[in-house]
């Protein structure tokens, strides 16, 4: 892929494959869904969906519906070509500015059982663990495991800690982890072998809502410390998140205002991760 955004493979007889990059980053995510809004703006004869994935983006089609011309040899060659020609456009796509959302997360204590042991595995105290892991934005890269339960990037390596070798059989809704230099949130109740480090009261599943997933792949999300002890910082969360725009208030329990916000100054690092200044507790609220 050297001096090329993007690479285009077969996928069996009736999809593909682009590959954005080798390494999984910010930049190279933010490419997949440029992508995507470049498809699926001009969909072609045939097209059925697209599905973007960390550094790559699956495009399917109905063969019997694709209609290739007599230059190609192959629908797949057709297709290849369409594509080509909707993504020759993909490095003048302004990604604009990311949404953000504020996630409230009472860390340690009950909520947090494993906060210690990533400290101490890690060389740091259970403070410097909180203030790394909140302290800057992370992009959310895919949905999987359990219904709604978010794949998040980008987290320091500093922190970084290795599933448990045994797994809990019952991991508590709202419970944060971290796997690697990966952390999450479980949606529901399920067993799990993340190291739990806190919680947050946020419901990322209902199924009976309009909208059933409080996260979406590709939005940006910030970890927000409760400033309440963690035994009175858990509440009772209930509204559509999609429903609120840019600024809006979205939840008020225990922590401050919580909202959906514009990441204006946000850029990417030469790292290809987000970075943003340094946000005080207060200036999150």
């Amino acid at each position: 892929m050297s001096g090329q955004l993007f690479e285009i493979r077969p996928l069996g007889d009736s999809a593909v494959i682009i590959r954005m990059g080798a390494e999984i980053s910010d930049k190279a995510h933010r490419r997949v869904y440029a992508a995507v809004r470049l498809i699926e703006s001009r969909p072609f004869q045939g097209f059925i969906e697209c599905i973007p994935s960390y550094t790559t983006l699956s495009v399917h089609y109905d063969l019997a519906k694709v209609e290739k011309t007599e230059d190609f040899n192959t629908i797949h060659d057709y297709v290849c070509s369409l594509l080509q020609e909707r993504l020759v456009m993909l490095h003048q796509v302004d990604p604009g500015s990311p949404e953000v959302i504020d996630i409230p997360v009472c860390y340690g204590g009950e909520y947090g059982p494993d906060l210690g042991y990533v400290a101490s595995f890690n060389g740091l105290t259970e403070e410097e663990v909180i203030r790394l892991h909140s302290e800057s934005p992370y992009l959310v890269y895919a949905l999987g495991f359990a219904p709604g339960f978010p794949y998040i990037g980008g987290m320091p390596d500093s922190i970084a800690a290795p599933r448990k070798q045994t797994p809990r059989l019952k991991v508590p809704p709202g419970s944060v982890g971290i796997a690697g230099n990966q952390t999450g949130i479980y949606p529901i109740e399920t067993p799990g072998g993340w190291q739990i480090i806190g919680r947050t009261p946020l419901t990322l599943f209902r199924p009976e809502a309009r909208h059933r997933f409080w996260f979406k792949a590709g939005i940006t999300s910030a970890f927000a410390p409760s400033p309440r002890p963690s035994s009175q910082c858990l509440g009772e969360v209930s509204y559509e998140p999609h429903d609120f725009k840019a600024g809006n208030i979205v939840h008020d329990s225990g922590f401050g205002e919580t909202r959906i916000r514009q990441a204006r100054g946000y850029r990417i690092g030469s790292d290809g991760r987000l970075r943003a200044p340094r946000r005080k507790l207060a200036d999150r609220k």
